[in-house]
């Protein structure tokens, strides 16, 4: 579990027992009274507590005295969207508790999806004594990944998911029928204003119709599937303002590829984001648009994206719903009879939305009508230039792929297919053929997306222009089945992700791209688009920033609204003069407030430091992939390669009992558990980092693993004896091997050292200590140097339980067994 502090992003995980290590990490929030703090269950205090009410002046101040205490009367907490669906999803919360960012909650989602690693979430399932799915409606499982694999192997994995689901009674389809996240979205398992989890990173796309969807680990899903709940914290909430309407030619791809490049500096990294805007701009993103963007929210960094429920996405359900009737599907064919006109009037007349003044850690907003097409690439989300430009150094390429969750619907594939009928068009004849040497992949996000394809033509056309079918599935997307990219092979995609090796040899270059832009670029046999897109006259650029992007003469706003922004300066103020009174580094810490520490906590956890001065360093830095899949490892073997990746002296320079502390964005890669229970088995109590990568932070605390997020001692430690910080400029980035179907999301950047640091590995003489019961770190700079407290949340009675029982497998045969 991993903590943070409010204003130093201190972030902490909890201490070691005899069961393993606990990560808490705490989230910038906004401010609520001691008295909220006290009785709420959130994972953590904020640093930005006050010693007192307010200043003395102000109280002498009868007017902001006045404000300072309606303030306090205030009975409810604006929340997001995202605030009110976890809400609505968290069980076992005290009374009249609003839940908020940085929240530890205990989640029953409305439903949780698994695709090709349903059985090895069976065997986990199996493992920690389970034998009955909790709620068979709350399941789906949907075979997608490899779906272009006879192999005896994969027909038997296959097999095996489907009698399990068969005997189970969840909803299960099989190869061949959809992608999962297609086949979520379209039977109206992801309903709007409900959450909904997936093993696997782009669930984020539920977003797109209202649905908070994000991802769990493996062991996340068993814990679902035996006992319907599971853990989450509550993310830094990000919320992102659409202005002006996207012109013709301009697509919800170009909008996030676009978004990928223009906030390439880790902005939303490990955020929720709430999209915004006028009715005007929201009008202009089409569903299957909002669907594109939402799903790339994972390459963003995100976890999660989350359209609003508005008139567009009402009018997308009122249509789904008609077409169910009109289908007249029978109930033994049930899925599509979710979309009813009386499911529909009951959502709408209890339709969720952010509340006013709902406060966000941060505000962004991109300007629709200044955009024009980009391209992703090569090689790197973070890399998104217009098409334009790229157009004129006419890239040649060898394949192009018109495949995946992300573009893959009736609507992208009618858009890719208008291409060749324009061209067809123009010249007055058949349709014309894809470029020599240039080979072009399709494949449906569903059987149905592709029926309705076929049935307007739009599939033959492309068949005509001589693209080559595969199955609906993932396929190349993820590096699987036909058509991957050979070495020195050049490849555009409508798909999600374009990391080194992810869709074949890491010596090919990947680009991305909207449907049309794909198609006319197997056309022509070189990176170009179809030429719809006009630029605005007296066009200046992108409009992008941080904000909402209302300029303030335009800004018209009500009394109520003109009140919350007096209020926010008021406590705005209040923050800084708590800042100029103390200082930023302040060992004057909050009204003390004890935390109850419950059994299996000791009170205080504390070693020297030993630092591994890297950004970056991904989990198979931390355990070696070659033992990943070696089921004999001994725990003794595993403390021995424990970091032998990034620093092979790390083994002999490491001791029992030490506080491991790293740089930033620790543990991000594959999904690998073993990046935990290694750190386990060297019996290091915490670990302590700048930032955690976002998977790393569930394994750490599934399995019992501590640890906490403190910036500044990154900094303290950096400027004591490295003397620089890093270059963390963005790079190419190797996808992680034999990991296709993991939950990962790689690194935004690979790992990086000092140039001055000789010693990858170093003790220092420094001491941390984390009070448990007091939620503070203690940081002494060595003998005689100085020393300085941080505050750091306190760990909730959920994350508490399920570290008391070693990890959560430990729990769920706890919960098993209290319910037989």
């Amino acid at each position: 579990m991993i903590l943070r502090s409010f204003r130093q992003s201190g972030r902490l995980f909890a201490p070691y027992t005899p069961r393993g290590l606990l990560c808490c990490r705490h989230y910038p929030a906004r401010r609520t009274s001691t008295k909220e703090t006290l009785t709420s269950s959130r994972g953590f205090t904020t640093h930005g507590q006050r010693q007192q009410d307010v200043f003395h002046s102000q109280l002498e101040d009868h007017s902001s005295a006045a404000i300072l205490s309606s303030l306090k009367k205030a009975p409810l907490v604006p929340q997001t969207l995202t605030e009110k669906i976890v809400q609505q999803h968290s069980v076992g919360l005290p009374k009249d508790k609003r839940v908020k960012s940085g929240d530890y909650v205990t989640l029953c989602p409305h439903r949780c999806m698994t695709h090709d690693n349903s059985w090895p979430v069976a065997t986990k399932f199996f493992s920690i004594g389970a034998s009955e799915i909790n709620d068979k409606n709350q399941i789906v499982m949907t075979l997608d990944h490899d779906v272009q694999n006879k192999t005896e192997a994969n027909l038997k994995k296959y097999r095996q998911i489907e009698e399990f689901a068969t005997k189970k009674g969840v909803a299960f389809y099989p190869a061949g029928r959809g992608i999962g996240h297609q086949i979520m979205v379209e039977e109206g398992y992801a309903w709007p204003g409900t959450l909904a989890v997936a093993s696997d990173s782009h669930s984020n796309m539920y977003g797109g119709v209202g649905c908070l969807g994000t991802p769990v680990v493996r062991t996340d899903a068993a814990s679902i599937w035996a006992t319907s709940k599971t853990w989450w914290q509550i993310p830094p909430i990000c919320k992102v303002t659409f202005t002006g309407t996207l012109p013709r030619g301009v697509t919800g791809k170009d909008v996030i590829v676009a978004l990928c490049g223009l906030f390439s500096k880790d902005e939303v990294l490990n955020h929720a984001i709430e999209f915004t805007g006028s009715a005007e701009s929201m009008n202009s993103l089409a569903v299957d648009d909002r669907l594109a963007i939402a799903n790339m929210t994972t390459e963003w960094g995100a976890l999660t994206g989350l359209f609003p429920i508005d008139a567009t996405l009402q009018r997308w359900l009122r249509y789904k719903a008609t077409e169910a009737a009109l289908n007249n599907p029978s109930p033994e064919n049930g899925t599509q009879s979710m979309f009813t006109h009386e499911r529909l009037d009951e959502l709408f007349a209890n339709q969720l939305a952010a509340d006013k003044g709902a406060k966000y850690a941060k505000y962004l907003h991109l300007n629709l009508s200044t955009l024009s097409p980009y391209v992703s690439g090569p090689n790197s989300v973070k890399v998104a230039t217009p098409l334009s430009d790229l157009a004129a150094q006419a890239i040649p390429i060898d394949k192009a792929y018109l495949v995946s969750c992300t573009n893959s619907r009736a609507s992208d594939l009618a858009a890719a297919a208008k291409v060749f009928k324009d061209a067809a068009s123009v010249r007055r004849g058949s349709i014309p053929k894809i470029a020599d040497g240039v080979k072009f992949f399709i494949a449906a996000a569903s059987t149905s997306e592709q029926a309705a394809a076929e049935a307007s033509g739009d599939w033959q056309a492309m068949l005509d222009a001589g693209a080559r079918p595969l199955p609906a599935g993932c396929g190349p997307c993820i590096g699987l089945g036909t058509g991957l990219l050979e070495p020195g092979e050049v490849g555009i995609s409508a798909s999600n992700r374009n990391f080194k090796g992810r869709m074949g040899s890491t010596e090919a270059k990947a680009y991305l791209a909207s449907p049309e832009v794909v198609a006319a670029s197997a056309l022509h046999g070189k990176i170009t688009g179809p030429g719809w897109y006009e630029q605005p006259q007296g066009w200046t650029g992108v409009v992008r920033g941080e904000g909402d992007g209302i300029r303030e003469e335009d800004r018209m706003i009500t009394a109520e609204e003109a009140l919350e922004k007096v209020i926010g300066q008021l406590d705005r103020l209040v923050e800084d003069g708590e800042q100029n009174v103390h200082g930023p580094d302040s060992h004057v810490l909050k009204d003390e407030q004890l935390t109850e520490v419950l059994p299996g906590f000791p009170e205080r956890v504390e070693g020297e430091i030993v630092f591994c001065d890297a950004d970056n360093i991904n989990t198979d830095g931390i355990y070696p992939g070659k033992y990943t899949y070696q089921d004999d490892v001994t725990t003794d073997k595993m403390a021995e390669v424990c970091m032998s990746n990034y620093d092979k002296a790390f083994a002999s320079t490491a001791r029992e009992g030490d506080i491991l502390v790293a740089g930033f964005n620790f543990g991000c890669g594959s999904s690998r558990e073993q990046a935990a229970t290694a750190i386990l088995a060297k019996k290091i109590p915490l670990v302590v980092a700048g930032s955690f990568g976002n998977i790393f932070s569930r394994n750490s605390i599934n399995n019992a693993l501590m640890g906490v997020e403190v910036p500044k001692l990154v900094q303290r430690l950096r400027e004591t004896f490295s003397g620089v910080n890093p270059d963390v400029s963005q790079r190419n980035i190797t996808e992680p091997s034999r990991n296709s179907d993991s939950l990962d999301s790689p690194p935004p950047a690979p790992q990086v050292t000092p140039l001055q640091e000789k010693l990858l590995t170093r003790r220092t003489g420094w001491k941390f200590t984390w009070d448990v019961r007091r939620s503070k770190v203690d940081v002494q700079e060595g003998e005689g140097g100085p020393k300085w407290s941080q505050q750091v949340g306190e760990l909730p009675p959920n994350v508490q339980e399920i570290i008391a029982k070693g990890g959560l497998e430990n729990w769920v045969k706890d919960q098993i067994e209290g319910s037989i």
